[in-house]
């Protein structure tokens, strides 16, 4: 018996495997053969020299008959040896590098492959892709830039469009093809780019608005949009021009109702001659007072009569309701008596797609920017060199005053590509950087300067043809006289709201000419600064605690918008998943899982139940749908910015309506906690008076005798922030409840861990927390809910009526007598709409600064 019988033998009788037959074959087809038996002889052989043998001559018709076999054997094997072998150009690359569009592109491989892949094309296949188009069909065919534009007909592509489609998902949003988020797994990467790096975000969709005209005239016609708290747009600080304006804009004279959405505010900095000298206006009246210098000078910027000019920077959902405000503003104020016979212009001009903004963010954005950009050498000004100097000094954004606008030069960036960012210069003392009007200036005001830089002048091909004549490889280019230089605007940039906890996000906003963003996109994604969408952008206000457009702006007609277009993709989603999967929101005894009820938390309206059958729209219950759900008033503004007949008029009347028909309104702003402070006693009476006082010092008439105070009091909302009691993760929508003093003296108790040790105390706990609350103790409703990764815990932003902030405010001084005002926190209790747990959570007021 064998040893070895149970093991197969390559040629011992047993079979071969199919790896050993592959073999074979090509050992076959790569075998050349050889004759055999006698080989023909050459006469010329038997003339020879004395070198061996060698012939002398040789005839060639001869010597290839004699080797005819020979060479045939080696076309052959050379044939069969091509097409024995199964391993293609393609597939000789490593996986990672194979593409589907490698199939039929030969460019597509790498270059010491392409003379094979180009060997193995078929050649008919390769004959119809380079046969030409008929003349028929060259007609019909269209360019590549008229493809976009057609795609472009319901919507707005940014300029980085094709840059974000190829990496982030896209959605239409406000008239535009916008990035949401990246398609890659970037959440908390994205927030400690934030945190720790830097963050871009092509914000080039905000609309800009200029107006032109008498500086006095200019901020009657905003004293009577903006916001009345905090300082004005008069105010000295922003009329110069060396800082921004952050406030909220309303319906005209209407504060404090009919609100409409934050705004940026930029001044043209004063004009100056290069020896300093402040400019003179030859047609003024106020001779002598005009120079800066001399007795009889004034501040710069205070002259009333001075032709100026300003950017309103403003959100897309917004801007056909700023500008038909800022045209009613402007036609009273004009309609006014002058005491002088001077015609007064003022011109209201759209400069969307003239002007694009980035926004960076994150403690390295300073050493992004001066690694990435190159001002041009031309430009003397010692407080902008002190500025540039400072930036790699500067370890975040924030050593810089917030509102802070730069303006200044560059060159094309695309010449020092690729960028590298500034190493940080760590010193004891940081540099000192003031706003000031000549660190401000900036030719990107001039409409002709951007008309000119409307298009780069050279391409990119362009200059890789000026790289590639460079002699060392690698180095930057030298600007030539024929070179683009692109003026800039700059402007420091914070998110935080007010208070110690406050966790705040530094950075700047860089304003850019139209057509030069992806000129300057790339020099800063090189960098290595992470790109944002939308949900990156939301989730740095949510981080630094502030207040999101138009998420959290309750009763504005940006925000009904939103909560329409939520609510329709919210019930549709739900409609459609089996009523065994989905939430039983009439078993949990949530009455409005969709959109916010703020009438019936303001006691406007009756509550009405859930009904899960007439939410379905089943059995013809379709009409009561939106009598039973929708729980915001009749009387609103169009949600979706479309403008109504008679909408104009109703605004008018709008400070004369009757008691009744008062809408309700969101109370915010940076004076808040100082109004509250003042409505201990008496708060109707007290509401009404601030009210009238802020509106006095704009110059708008008080709220009329049919305003009655107690129901402004009743009709206002307040901003809270809903910080949890070690557990719980408020979400989007979640209820905000109140509490009894017996419940909030059991749950300060336990929480603080009064009770008795061990598992009885987590007991009572959860009988707490399972404690179903009538439906009459919610006092309101989350709008913006997530894990905060800043903090560690939940975290969330909300909304509660002024009474009932005002009812917890006075439960905390029954509760805790001895603490003072500003160490009270205000208890409540929280639920998301899908749970049945009610997480205890304290709420403080949120302050809007300016």
């Amino acid at each position: 018996m064998s040893s070895n019988g149970g093991v197969k033998r390559k040629n011992g009788g047993e079979e071969v495997t199919g790896r050993e037959k592959k073999k074979q074959r090509m050992n076959i087809a790569r075998t050349i053969p050889v004759q055999s038996g006698p080989v023909a002889r050459d006469s010329s052989q038997g003339v020879v020299n004395g070198m061996r043998g060698l012939p002398s001559a040789i005839d060639v018709e001869k010597f290839a008959e004699a080797r005819a076999f020979e060479i045939d054997a080696m076309e052959s094997a050379m044939k069969t040896a091509s097409n024995a072998s199964t391993q293609r150009a393609w597939q000789a690359l490593p996986r990672h590098l194979r593409r589907r569009a490698a199939s039929h592109d030969v460019r597509r491989v790498p270059a010491r492959l392409r003379e094979k892949a180009r060997a193995e094309m078929d050649p008919m296949r390769k004959k119809l892709l380079s046969r030409k188009l008929p003349k028929a069909g060259k007609n019909k065919k269209i360019t590549r830039t008229a493809s976009f534009l057609k795609r472009q007909h319901d919507k707005s592509w940014l300029e980085t469009h094709l840059w974000h489609a190829k990496r982030m998902k896209m959605e239409n949003m406000w008239g535009y093809r916008l990035a949401v988020q990246p398609t890659e797994k970037s959440y908390r990467p994205s927030h400690r780019a934030s945190i720790q790096g830097s963050i871009l975000h092509d914000a080039s969709y905000f609309a800009t608005l200029e107006m032109k005209g008498p500086q006095s005239t200019l901020v009657s016609v905003l004293e009577l949009i903006c916001d009345t708290q905090g300082p004005g747009p008069g105010a000295i600080r922003w009329v110069v021009g060396s800082r921004v304006l952050n406030t909220h804009l309303y319906e005209c004279g209407s504060y404090p109702f009919g609100p409409i959405g934050p705004v940026t505010i930029i001044w043209r900095p004063v004009n100056t001659y290069p020896g300093g000298q402040e400019w003179t206006n030859p047609n003024s009246s106020r001779k002598g007072k005009e120079t800066a210098t001399g007795p009889a000078s004034t501040t710069p910027g205070t002259d009333p009569n001075r032709p100026r000019s300003l950017w309103l920077r403003i959100h897309p959902l917004i801007f056909d309701s700023v500008a038909r405000e800022l045209q009613k503003a402007t036609s009273q104020v004009l309609d006014r008596p002058r005491p002088s016979t001077d015609e007064v212009e003022v011109e209201i001009a759209d400069l969307r797609g003239q002007v694009n903004a980035f926004e960076i963010m994150g403690p390295k954005s300073s050493q992004v920017l001066k690694g990435a950009l190159s001002p041009v050498s031309k430009d003397d000004r010692q407080e902008f060199k002190k500025f540039w100097s400072s930036l790699s000094d500067v370890q975040v954004a924030g050593s810089i005053p917030r509102g802070t606008v730069v303006g200044f030069t560059v060159i094309d960036p695309r010449l020092n590509f690729p960028p590298k960012n500034a190493s940080v210069e760590y010193k004891e003392e940081a540099p000192q950087i003031f706003p000031s009007t000549e660190l401000a200036k900036s030719d990107i005001w001039e409409q002709d300067i951007r008309n000119t830089l409307f298009k780069p002048r050279y391409k990119k091909k362009d200059l890789d043809e000026r790289r590639h004549k460079n002699l060392v490889p690698g180095t930057s280019l030298s600007p030539t006289r024929q070179d683009s230089r692109v003026p800039l605007l700059l402007i420091r940039r914070t998110l935080e709201t007010p208070g110690v906890e406050s966790q705040s996000i530094h950075g700047y906003v860089l304003l850019i000419p139209a057509g030069w963003s992806m000129a300057f996109w790339p020099s800063l994604i090189y960098t290595g600064t992470r790109v944002g969408g939308q949900r990156e952008r939301q989730t740095q206000a949510f981080e630094a605690g502030t207040l999101y457009f138009p998420r959290d702006f309750p009763f504005s007609p940006a925000y009904e918008s939103w909560v329409k277009r939520r609510e329709s993709e919210e019930r549709g989603k739900w409609v459609r998943t089996p009523p065994a999967k989905r939430v039983n929101y009439g078993k949990l005894g949530v009455r409005s899982p969709w959109r916010a009820d703020w009438d019936v938390v303001l006691g406007l309206k009756e509550a009405v139940p859930f009904v899960e059958s007439m939410a379905e729209g089943k059995g013809g219950e379709k009409g009561k749908i939106d009598e039973l759900v929708s729980t915001q008033r009749d009387d609103q503004m169009d949600i979706d910015g479309d403008s109504k007949e008679g909408q104009d008029a109703d605004i008018e009347m709008e400070m004369d309506v009757d008691d009744t028909e008062l809408k309700p309104w969101l109370f915010h702003g940076p004076e808040i906690t100082r109004i509250l402070a003042a409505l201990r006693l008496d708060p109707a009476t007290n509401l009404l008076k601030e009210i009238n006082k802020l509106r006095q010092k704009r110059s708008l008439e008080p709220l009329g005798a049919m305003v009655n105070a107690t129901d402004l009091l009743n009709h206002a909302l307040v901003n809270v922030k809903v910080t949890m009691f070690k557990e719980g993760v408020p979400e989007d929508m979640a209820m905000i409840y109140r509490v009894s003093d017996e419940e909030a003296a059991s749950w300060e108790k336990l929480m603080e861990g009064g009770g008795k040790p061990g598992e009885r105390s987590v007991v009572n706990i959860l009988q707490l927390a399972n404690r179903q609350p009538p439906q009459g103790d919610v006092i309101g409703y989350v709008t913006t809910g997530h894990y905060s990764l800043s903090r560690g815990e939940g975290f969330a932003l909300g909304a509660v009526p002024l009474t009932k902030l005002l009812e917890l405010q006075r439960q905390q001084g029954r509760l805790h007598p001895h603490l003072a005002d500003d160490r009270q926190t205000l208890l409540v209790k929280v639920r998301n709409i899908n749970g049945q747990q009610c997480r205890p959570a304290h709420i403080k007021v949120l302050e809007c600064g300016s």
